[in-house]
C-alpha cells in the first residue's frame, strides 16, 4: 500500500538540496564566530504549588522553545514536549522553566509535528500521566511503536473533545522528517483550544466536519491598553521577572488559545482567524536566519507579527527562540526584531507578552 505524503496549502518547496545545506554550513561557520549569545531567556522559580493544585483557572506557563504547560477547562495540557538538554550537537541555552520531575500530571499532550525539537520521546516518556496524545495525521503509528497507545491523530480542521475543551488541528506551512525514509509521511500544523460549556459523558475524541466554519463567540477580552500588560521586549539579559501574574493582563475565564506550532508565513493564518475568536496566540519568532534557507518553513519576527494580525488574536506570546541554536539568529536578535516590528506596525506594546521560562500567567487573574 502506498503511504500518504502530505503537502502544504501553497506550492512552496521546503526540501533542501545538498548544495543548499553546504552553502548554509559554510555561512554559519563564519557567522557564529561573531554572534553574541550573552543574552539568555530569564528563568523564574515556578509556582509548583499553584500548578499542582489548580484545576479551575486557565493559566499558561512557558517551559521553553515550543513547550508550554497550559491549564484549561480542568485539564493539564503540554504542547510539543521537549525537555532535552541538547538538540543534535547543540547544548540547551537556558534550562526548562519547570523541571520535568516537578510537572503536575498531564492529561493531554499536543504535538504539532514530528521534528525532534518538537517531539522528544524521552521527555514524553517521563511526563506523568494519564497523557492522552493528540497528533497530526500519519504520526500515531510511529508513536504506538514507541509504546504510546492512547493516541488520536487528526487532519487539518478536525476536532477532538476531551472533557471541557475542544482541540482543533489547524494548518501550518512546514514539513516533517525523523528518518531518511519518512519525509512528509506525517502532517504538521497548530492547535486551537476552546473551552466548551457542557461536560460530556466520556472523554473520547470525536471528529468534527472538516469543512465546518466555527462561529465566532464572545471572547471576553479585557481592554488591553495601558501598562498592565507592558511587554518585556526591551528588557536586559537576566533581569528579575515577576514569578506570578501580577502586571499581566486579565484575559478571560474561558479563553480560546492558539498554539501555532512551527510555520512559515502563509495565507492559512487568515483562515484560522476567520474560524476562531482567538484570545491568546503562541507564535514562533526564532530559527529564521538565513532567510533564503529558512523562509518557507520558519516565520521571521516581522512575519510572526503579520500572522498575529491575520488571526485577529488579542495577545501574542512569542516562542520557538532561546532554547536551541537551530539557525543563525540569536534570542536577542529575535526579540529586537520583534520589538522593532511591533513599533513599526503600531501594535500596542501591551499586546505582546514576553514570558520568562517558568512564569505562570493566570489568564483570568485569579
Amino acid at each position: 500500500m502506498r503511504r500518504t505524503r502530505f503537502d502544504n496549502l501553497d506550492p512552496v518547496r521546503t526540501e533542501k538540496t545538498f548544495q543548499q545545506f553546504k552553502r548554509w554550513r559554510q555561512e554559519r561557520i563564519r557567522k557564529l564566530r561573531t554572534k553574541d549569545y550573552s543574552y539568555t531567556v530569564p528563568n523564574v522559580t515556578p509556582d509548583l504549588e499553584y500548578l499542582h493544585g489548580n484545576r479551575h483557572h486557565p493559566s499558561l506557563t512557558w517551559i521553553g522553545h515550543s513547550t508550554f504547560l497550559i491549564q484549561l477547562g480542568g485539564l493539564n495540557i503540554v504542547t510539543d514536549p521537549v525537555w532535552a538538554g541538547q538538540m543534535a550537537f547543540q547544548r540547551r541555552l537556558a534550562p526548562p522553566g519547570v523541571p520535568i520531575g516537578d510537572m503536575p500530571p498531564v492529561d493531554v499532550v499536543l504535538v504539532s509535528h514530528s521534528h525532534y525539537d518538537h517531539l522528544h520521546i524521552p521527555s514524553l516518556r517521563k511526563l506523568n500521566g494519564p497523557k492522552r496524545l493528540l497528533v497530526p495525521a500519519g504520526l500515531s503509528s510511529k508513536l504506538r511503536l514507541k509504546g504510546f497507545f492512547d493516541v488520536d491523530e487528526l487532519n487539518w480542521w478536525e476536532s477532538a473533545r476531551i472533557g471541557d475543551v475542544r482541540f482543533t488541528f489547524v494548518p501550518a506551512q512546514h514539513w516533517t522528517r525523523r528518518t531518511p525514509w519518512d519525509m512528509n509521511r506525517s502532517h504538521w500544523g497548530g492547535w486551537v483550544m476552546e473551552p466548551v460549556a457542557e461536560q460530556p459523558e466520556t472523554a473520547r475524541a470525536t471528529k468534527a466536519d472538516s469543512g465546518r466554519p466555527v462561529p465566532a463567540r464572545e471572547s471576553g477580552r479585557s481592554d488591553l491598553a495601558g501598562d498592565s500588560g507592558r511587554s518585556a521586549l526591551a528588557g536586559d539579559s537576566g533581569r528579575s521577572a515577576p514569578a506570578a501574574s501580577s502586571g499581566r493582563p486579565v484575559v478571560s475565564r474561558n479563553p480560546t488559545l492558539y498554539f501555532a506550532g512551527d510555520s512559515g508565513y502563509f495565507r492559512g493564518f487568515r483562515e484560522i482567524g476567520r474560524r476562531f475568536a482567538i484570545d491568546v496566540a503562541m507564535m514562533p519568532i526564532g530559527a529564521y536566519d538565513p532567510e533564503w534557507f529558512m523562509g518557507p518553513q520558519h516565520v521571521t519576527p516581522e512575519e510572526a507579527l503579520q500572522a498575529f494580525e491575520d488571526t485577529g488574536a488579542g495577545l501574542f506570546v512569542p516562542m520557538h527562540y532561546g532554547a536551541f541554536k537551530l539557525a543563525d539568529d540569536t534570542p536577542r536578535e529575535a526579540l529586537d526584531r520583534l520589538e522593532a516590528g511591533r513599533a513599526a506596525r503600531g501594535i500596542d506594546e501591551g499586546r505582546i507578552i514576553v514570558l520568562p521560562h517558568g512564569e505562570t500567567w493566570r489568564l483570568d487573574g485569579v
